[in-house]
């Protein structure tokens, strides 16, 4: 499924939506996301939205989605709405708790993030996932910290736009 390009037309960058651009294209980069196909969209500071969808190649043995999938999509949206506030150090997850309130199958499903609170050491945010009809189907919350690790070192988040490999994902 290919969607629109969310960004097409929008002005020069500025240093807040370049830093946006940068992790999308670090999310695109991760060798993961070659399992969990999915796209990543930043549109402003304190939010992130994952577009993905599962099939039966994510199901457990009672026909329904892993929770892996869940947590991974969940903590991802959440960490990137979190690492938005952040444009110097990659974050990383020190807790994050799972509510499931329905059963995924197959189809689109969308993640949502938003940052809740902290701005300096610890970040806290939850997420979550939307069913094709609309539904709510699980949430999360997790605490993010700054990691000694430098964005700007990140291969991922380095890429100039255009030049990742977009074609497998979502």
């Amino acid at each position: 499924m290919t969607r629109p390009d969310p960004h097409a037309g929008h002005p020069a960058d500025s240093g807040e939506v370049a830093h946006f651009r940068a992790l999308e294209r670090l999310y695109l980069s991760a060798p993961i996301n070659r399992i969990f196909k999915s796209r990543l969209t930043i549109t402003e500071q304190g939010h992130s939205r994952i577009d993905f969808s599962v099939d039966e190649h994510f199901y457990h043995a009672a026909g329904a989605v892993h929770g892996t999938s869940y947590f991974k999509m969940l903590d991802d949206a959440a960490f990137y709405a979190a690492n938005s506030l952040v444009n110097d150090r990659f974050l990383l997850t020190t807790a994050f708790n799972l509510l499931f309130t329905k059963p995924l199958t197959t189809g689109p499903i969308i993640a949502e993030g938003r940052w809740i609170s902290g701005k300096r050491r610890v970040y806290v945010a939850d997420a979550r996932l939307i069913d094709a009809h609309g539904e709510e189907v699980a949430r999360g919350t997790g605490t993010f910290m700054r990691s000694h690790t430098p964005l700007s070192s990140l291969a991922g988040y380095a890429l100039e736009q255009g030049k990742g490999d977009r074609s497998r994902h979502v």
